[in-house]
Formats: C-alpha cells, structure tokens, sequence
C-alpha cells in the first residue's frame, strides 16, 4: 500500500508538472533537462495553468499533512526558490479548506462531557485551517476571546499513511541512492513521523505552549498565549487570542509603527534564546504560525512540533557560532570534530580553511547580497568531502533554523543573521564558559565523585565485615581515594568561593 502512494504521489507531481517544470529547466544540469522533457510527456492539463509554484501547492496539498509541510518549508525560503514561487506556497500554511464548523463543535463538546455553551458563548467559524488542524474564534463564558484549535476528522489515518510512505521512501533512497545516506534518510524520516504523531494529541500541544510560554517571558523577544486548561483535550485545544496580524497576512507587515528590522531581530534572538538557554524551542515557526505587532511583537502560536537538545549540543552550536562570530575557523573546525561532527580521520586544518572559504565572502553582508541557493551548495559539497552526515538529534533545530532565517529575510531584506545573534551567543559564552562556571563544574564533578566513592566504600565495608588490610600508609585505599576526593572538591570549593568574591 505504501509503495502504491509513493507511486501515486511521484504521478501527482508529473501530471502537475510540479516534479522538474518546465520554468525553471533554465538552472538545472542538461540530464535533468533531458529527464524534465520525457516527464512532460505524461503531463496533464493541469501541467498548463498556472506558475510552477501554484501547480505545486495544489499538488502537495491533495498528497496529505507530511507533503504540506514541506511546502509550508520551501515557502520560507523565497531566498532560494524565488518571491513567486515562495508567495505561492504561502497559502499551504494556514489557507487550506476548513472542514465543517459544526463537526469542531461536536468535537469539543465530546472532549467537555457536557453542552459547548457551558464553556463558550461564541464559537465562529474557522479562521485559519492548515494541514493538521484548523482554529477557530470562540468567547468563553467570562468574556475573554480564544482560539479553539481542533484536528482534522480522520487525521490520524492519514499522517499513519504518510508516515508508512515517507518510511518507505526513506528506506528506498538509503538502498539505492548512496549519495544520499550522509543525510541519514532512514533517521530523518523517524525523527520527522515521531513530531508528527506526536502533533495529534493537543493535550501535548497544551503542555508545550504552557512550557514555551514561560520560557519566553524569561527574553521578551517573543510571547505566547495562555493555555486555557478547561478547554483541552486529546483532539481540542483552546488558547487566549494572540494580539496582532498574522505574518502571513500581506498587511502585517505594513502596519504603522512597525520596525522591520528590530523584528525581524526579534525572530531570531527568540529562538536562539530558546535553544541555547532553555535547550527547548518552537521548531515550526513559519509565517502562518507568527503574529506580529508594533514596534517589533511577536507571538508565536502553534505548539504541535517542539524540539528539544541537550547541554553538550547547546555548547558545541554556541561555541560554533561564537567562532563564525569571531571568525575563529579553527576553533569552529575543533568543535566540529569534538562533536564527532567530521570523523577523526580528517585534519583539522583542512576543515578550518574549509570554513574560511565558506565564511569570509558572507561575513557582515546583508541577506539581499547572498545568494543563499550558493551558499547551501557550496556547504553540501564541503561537507561532501569531509564525510559529514546528518544528525538525527539536530534535524529538528537545522529545520528551524532554516525557517528562521528564511522569515527573517522576508521581514527585513537587510537582515544580518550574524549581528542578530551576536548578542544571545555572547551572553551564552560569558554565563556557561566563564572561569566561574567552570570552576562550578569541577566541583560537581568532584561531588559526584565523592559520592561513587562513598557509595563503593560502603558496598566494600558490607560485602566484607571483616577489616580491610590496611595500606602501606595504613589506610584503607578506598577511604584513602574518598580523602582525595574530598580534599579536591574542597579546594574547587575554595576556588568557586574566591571568583566569587
């Protein structure tokens, strides 16, 4: 069944000529010229209406949730694909054909267990549908407005469907495409079916939004609305209103007061923030999930895909991007082969200079002077040779990023990725790499320490009752090792204290 959708879908495509079409046949290699002309061959009358953009949205929204979502991807990157082409997959993020407002209804009142006018007074119809779900506008009983999120009648079947296809086609361009394994397709497509299914329980959503929402308070760059907890279930989700226009309307940007580049500032700092300093962040922050309000506020909605990395990830991407910063090649390449980023078998230099080649022609440019189409391939072919792969634990946080940058650039042509950033990496370095953060660190290695060693000599002195031999010293070497360890840890102690006055 599965390989019979993956059939269907590749047909979709050719008939819409949305596969290789014929507009952009311009900037490909002559084989796929050659392979775009047999295609079109086959195509439909559908091939002939439209841009190559449209064919392509109408195509990927008819091929299910997974297929929308990347459309809702590629349409963050008018960079890369082109304004038209991006403006025509815009309407994939939350522009698609509601569904009945009386099947949501009946929805939310089966999740309460009792009438809907219990807890609303007001439920409109929807405002925003997209690929999982679709919102609606609703007035609580106590006056306040809120957004009612609800999935899609038989969603659940079709993301198991697609994640059966993406599975198997996953596992098809491992066996037969190998340039293809250093993206680790096999781990991409788990990783991206796990979010997925993990979308269609709101109650999660709720716990994330509520999560989120405190983190961002801690920064301001961006904000979330209230969860309002009598309002959730399985497949419901109410949150208070999110103040501002939605940034994929053409009017958010042009409201009075609005300071595009302290937004789209914003943007970026709030996720670095949430990634570097909480290690937790909202990995799907596309245009359709963003509102925004003068001069430069953001709130994010949304909360199904959330992605999280651990400290030592958190450390090698501050310390990457600190070195870009500083245009430290050398140190950026050390961390890469820390990270077990570049197998040992290369030499570090050679990636350094690698890096340099990369980063020089960028540095301090603004977005509309890249060419970020070039940039991407210059970096696929340099990690090409340097046998770098794809980390299952960082798709989430590379997606986002791409997103990220890609919003930002439509907010502000002038956008500098780098000078954005500068601020939260610094103020990542200063707090966790500081002398007095590394002394932290030894002491709670050395506590950590003492206890192991307390822990075996209490074992040692239960498994034999009998007295220990003593040492040459005439101490037991486990009480002897226990002295030394806690003679070092009150020496950090000392240390700790004394950096901080």
């Amino acid at each position: 069944m599965a390989l019979l959708r993956l059939l269907g879908a590749g047909w979709v495509l050719v008939r819409a000529d949305a596969l290789l079409p014929r507009e952009a046949q311009g900037l490909m290699p002559a084989p796929l010229v050659a392979l775009g002309k047999i295609l079109r061959l086959l195509a439909g009358p559908q091939s002939r209406r439209g841009r190559p953009g449209e064919r392509l949205a109408k195509a990927l929204e008819g091929l299910g949730p997974v297929a929308i979502k990347l459309g809702q991807l590629l349409s963050t990157r008018a960079d890369i694909l082109g304004v038209d082409f991006a403006d025509d997959l815009a309407r994939l993020k939350d522009q698609l054909q509601p569904f009945d407002t009386q099947l949501a209804t009946a929805v939310v009142q089966a999740g309460i267990d009792r009438p809907i006018t219990d807890l609303f007074v007001e439920f409109g119809p929807a405002v925003a549908a997209a690929s999982i779900a679709q919102a609606h506008r609703a007035v609580l009983a106590d006056g306040r407005v809120v957004a009612v999120k609800v999935l899609r009648p038989g969603i659940e079947q079709d993301v198991a469907k697609d994640v059966a296809v993406l599975t198997l086609a996953a596992d098809l361009a491992h066996r037969l495409v190998p340039l293809s394994r250093r993206l680790a397709p096999r781990d991409l497509a788990a990783t991206v079916s796990r979010s997925l299914t993990l979308e269609l329980d709101l109650r999660l959503e709720a716990a994330g939004a509520d999560e989120l929402g405190e983190v961002m308070a801690k920064d301001g760059w961006m904000s979330a609305p209230k969860v309002v907890w009598e309002g959730v279930g399985k497949r419901f989700l109410t949150l208070t209103w999110a103040d501002g226009q939605p940034l994929s309307s053409a009017q958010s940007l042009e409201q009075p007061g609005l300071d595009r580049p302290a937004l789209a500032n914003a943007l970026m700092r709030g996720f670095l923030a949430q990634a570097l300093d909480h290690g937790v962040f909202h990995a799907d922050l596309h245009e359709g999930n963003l509102f925004v309000g003068p001069p430069s506020a953001i709130v994010a909605v949304d909360f199904g895909i959330m992605g999280r990395i651990g400290p030592d990830e958190r450390r090698y991407l501050a310390e990457i991007l600190w070195g870009f910063l500083r245009r430290d090649y050398r140190r950026v390449a050390e961390i890469h082969f820390e990270a077990g980023y570049v197998p040992a078998v290369h030499s570090v230099d050679a990636f350094a200079q690698a890096l340099r080649a990369v980063g020089q022609p960028i540095f301090g440019r603004i977005a509309k002077d890249v060419s970020m189409g070039r940039l991407l391939g210059q970096l696929f072919e340099i990690t090409a040779l340097f046998d770098m792969h794809l980390r299952p634990e960082l798709v989430l946080l590379q997606k986002t990023m791409v997103t990220v940058e890609g919003v930002a650039r439509r907010i502000d042509p002038d956008h500098d990725i780098w000078a954005a950033a500068e601020p939260v990496v610094r103020r990542w370095i200063a707090r966790e790499l500081s002398p007095t953060e590394k002394v932290k660190g030894v002491v709670q290695d050395a506590i950590g320490a003492l206890q192991s060693l307390a822990r075996l000599a209490e074992a040692e002195r239960k498994a034999q009752p009998a007295a220990v031999p003593p040492s040459a010293s005439g101490i037991s070497p486990f009480w002897l090792a226990l002295s030394v360890s806690t003679a070092l840890t009150l020496a950090a102690i000392l240390v700790f204290k004394s950096l901080n006055g």
